[in-house]
């Protein structure tokens, strides 16, 4: 398997860099370009039979490997919408955008969207670093942003609807279920950007409260395909597992690593939180069977609705072309939106916000519900192990949706670390 170009260490310490810049701008009140020199809304085109809409994704670079899909089924469920009628009499016309693998050429995409194209909603994002980077833009516009990707909490902004998992819908619950099958010692390797490095201080908060101990934490850079020293680290430590929160196409070179160290399922389990049916496929199923995922919907969930979903996705792009959590969660954001404004009677982004509490929708992951007060919702958590066909099937899950909590705030062993 031949892997998509990688972003050059120079080029990603720049963009963090970037990034970096337009937060600190941001929390001290600055106009910055990125965001725009206006506190105003931006105007929403709604002239004519049609409604834009934005679709802000990776369609290149190291993280294309997992946003092109995600695209894909956003791109499902515009069809779907427009052919049962649109929203509100108006048929839904993407413009799609490629935010590159590149933080500060997300914030570049997403001002075009709002105010040159004039998207009533934007759809998008995968990574944190993107998220981040996009926020002061969708907040000083006052334009909606509906993220579909997992993440590690700790946030909440009055312009994002956040349809991936937060921590206690993902994070903790693999944590709970690697401490009852008695994996108590762990080794954290990631990529090298906000995502994992919270996601890693929350897990050794956790650690500590719950009688595990981090054997080590190794960062790498996003994209990066040198993961020799790493895994031999890993093998050093004798850890009972490994918690992955590498990103991208990072994640083929440290699971051919992995496997040459002589690492197995059986002797040294990984459970990954960004590794779906898409980079399994990509990345090899001789280097994960048997290995563990942590997310909320797997294409093996059983439902009708998901059955319904699997099938248009198929018929759409391919047979040999699996559906994912983050695909899901996109594609369910879309029918969100679309209820939110038909309960509004509108498409101004403040009176979709006021409509959003309570809505519910039958997703393939099963009964989804937006929470309003976080703009998060209601989500099953699942812990999958992959198996010889590619497919991921369930071990675990918890039984009902998990109130989402960004903050933690449920969990005593968690303050301070916001």
């Amino acid at each position: 398997m031949s892997s998509l170009p990688h972003i050059h260490r120079r080029r990603f310490l720049a963009g963090t860099a970037a990034l970096a810049a337009v937060v600190a701008l941001s929390a001290c009140g600055a106009k910055t370009d990125a965001a725009g020199s206006s506190d105003k809304a931006a105007k929403i085109d709604v002239s004519g039979d049609t409604v834009k809409v934005g679709l802000l994704n990776s369609l290149s670079g190291t993280m294309a490997i997992s946003e092109v899909t995600v695209r894909n089924s956003l791109m499902l469920a515009v069809d779907e919408i427009n052919a049962s009628g649109g929203v509100l009499g108006k048929k839904i016309k993407p413009i799609s955008e490629d935010g590159a693998s590149d933080w500060p050429t997300f914030a570049e995409k997403a001002t075009k969207l709002i105010k040159e194209d004039g998207v009533a909603a934007t759809f998008g994002c995968w990574t944190s670093a993107s998220r981040k980077a996009v926020k002061p833009v969708f907040e000083k516009n006052k334009s909606l942003l509906f993220y579909p990707v997992q993440y590690e909490g700790l946030e909440e902004s009055p312009y994002i609807f956040y349809t991936g998992a937060t921590t206690n819908q993902q994070i903790i619950p693999a944590l709970d279920y690697l401490k009852s099958q008695g994996l108590k010692k762990l080794y954290l390797v990631g990529s090298d950007y906000v995502f994992p490095r919270t996601a890693n201080k929350e897990i050794r908060a956790y650690a500590k409260a719950n009688g595990m101990t981090i054997l080590g934490e190794d960062y790498a850079p996003l994209g990066s395909t040198e993961f020799s020293t790493i895994a031999n680290k890993v093998k050093a430590s004798k850890a009972d597992a490994v918690f992955n929160t590498l990103n991208g196409d990072s994640n083929v070179a440290f699971f051919k690593e992995y496997k040459s160290a002589g690492l197995t399922a059986k002797s040294m389990p990984v459970v990954s939180v960004s590794i779906a049916e898409e980079e399994v496929k990509s990345i090899g199923t001789q280097y994960l069977e048997g290995q563990l995922t942590a997310w909320n919907y797997y294409q093996t969930t059983e439902g009708a609705a998901n059955e319904k979903f699997v099938k248009a996705y198929k018929a759409k792009y391919g047979q040999d072309k699996p559906t994912s959590d983050p695909m899901e969660a996109a594609y369910v954001s879309v029918y969100l939106w679309k209820a939110m404004v038909e309960k509004a009677k509108s498409f101004d982004p403040e009176k979709v916000k006021a409509a959003s509490d309570g809505i519910t929708f039958d997703a393939p992951e099963g009964k989804v519900t937006i929470d309003g007060a976080s703009q998060h919702i209601y989500k099953t958590a699942r812990i999958g192990k992959v198996g010889s066909d590619g497919l991921i099937e369930q071990v675990w899950d918890s039984g009902k949706p998990i109130k989402p909590d960004p903050y933690l705030k449920g969990y005593s062993w968690a303050s301070g670390l916001s």
